[in-house]
């Protein structure tokens, strides 16, 4: 209070003058903080191993994190183009420093997410741009991916070379029903709680039953989600345990 009455007792210029250093030593202080702010947002993490075109290995903590890119599917390794698909994306971040934006956990319990190449790039756009991977529409209604597919079409790149590539989808259900077939066969055993309400989605993608209608993994559903008997999802449409569900349950 004392300090204030002896700076109100000087000249107003004097006075005004000491104000306005006040606000320019404060203002000077904030591009330390932007800065630390910046940084703690840039911490990347090397990439170890390439699974397939849309799943890597970081190493994060000392340890292997699987990823599997948000909103894309790339071809299987035994199909046309997983090869090069693996191929382009392993040129583009193996061994390199990038970038995670997690969005969540798949029902395999891989971390789900975008990968920032050290350009800056999204990893998941370039598959969709160069025609190596689909936009993942059952789980993405992203139109940057969308509109990227378009155009890879349009321009016949990579797998749309070819006039009727089989999506990863289609291809994984085929393999489903061959091996379901195999497994009819043998009598699958009914589940001692085959009465049991569990919750299915009925994407063409989807493989396994919930047992908790809040499970983080169906949220991502983005068709209907069917509430049947655990009997049903085990015998009747072939599902194995969400294992994110398993684990909370």
């Amino acid at each position: 209070m004392n300090l204030v009455m002896r700076l109100r007792s000087l000249h107003p210029t004097y006075y005004y003058l000491f104000f306005w250093l006040v606000i320019w030593s404060c203002r000077q202080k904030q591009p330390e903080t932007l800065s630390a702010t910046k940084e703690s947002t840039t911490i990347g993490y090397k990439v170890i191993s390439i699974k397939d075109g849309d799943t890597i290995e970081l190493l994060k903590d000392g340890k292997p994190l699987r990823v599997r890119l948000l909103g894309v599917d790339a071809p299987e390794k035994n199909q046309d183009y997983g090869t090069v698909a693996r191929q382009f994306t392993s040129d583009l971040c193996f061994n390199k420093v990038v970038q995670l934006i997690v969005d969540g956990q798949d029902r395999y319990g891989r971390t789900v997410g975008t990968i920032i190449l050290p350009d800056g790039r999204s990893l998941n756009q370039e598959l969709v741009r160069n025609g190596y991977a689909w936009h993942y529409k059952a789980y993405s209604r992203d139109q940057t991916l969308a509109q990227l597919e378009t155009e890879a079409r349009q321009n016949r790149r990579g797998l749309w070379e070819k006039p009727r590539p089989v999506a990863p989808w289609d291809f994984r259900k085929s393999r489903r029903q061959n091996t379901n077939a195999t497994n009819t066969a043998q009598n699958i055993p009914r589940p001692s709680d085959a009465s049991r309400k569990v919750y299915i989605c009925s994407s063409t993608g989807a493989t396994t039953y919930h047992l908790r209608k809040t499970c983080s993994v169906l949220k991502r559903c983005k068709t209907n989600v069917e509430t049947v008997t655990r009997g049903t999802a085990v015998v009747n449409r072939q599902r194995t345990a969400c294992k994110v569900c398993a684990k909370a349950a």
